[in-house]
């Protein structure tokens, strides 16, 4: 996946992840698919967008087909400090650090437990 963010790192090895028993788990116990709108400063402008389909456990760049369970936007570094556990997620949607659409209860399901553990970044 071609990026200038540090996010792809995250997503490319949750894509390992997702291939892992552990990873298979999580496809099983959530299986909801969501869309992720990253923008590098401001959330809106120069997205990249990516889907983490929990239903058959990849990611994938660009656009899902359909209609996701519930689409985050959110900035580069706000997305990696959420999914590292280091910004608690419901403070970063009411900060407005993070525009959910889409199914709440889905939104509710993509915690930081998803994603692998960070070993180097």
């Amino acid at each position: 996946m071609e990026s200038s963010l540090k996010s792809a790192a995250l997503l490319e090895q949750m894509k390992l992840h997702l291939k892992t028993d552990a990873g298979k788990d999580i496809t099983k116990k959530i299986g909801l698919v969501y869309q992720l709108n990253i923008a590098p400063k401001k959330i809106g402008v120069d997205e990249e967008i990516f889907v983490v389909d929990l239903k058959e456990g990849k990611v994938t760049k660009g656009p899902y087909e359909g209609k996701p369970d519930a689409t985050f936007s959110f900035t580069d570094s706000d997305f990696l400090s959420i999914a590292t556990g280091k910004m608690n997620p419901q403070m970063a949607f009411i900060r407005g650090a993070m525009k959910i659409k889409g199914s709440i209860g889905a939104a509710q399901k993509f915690t930081p437990d998803i994603f692998p553990k960070p070993s180097k970044m």
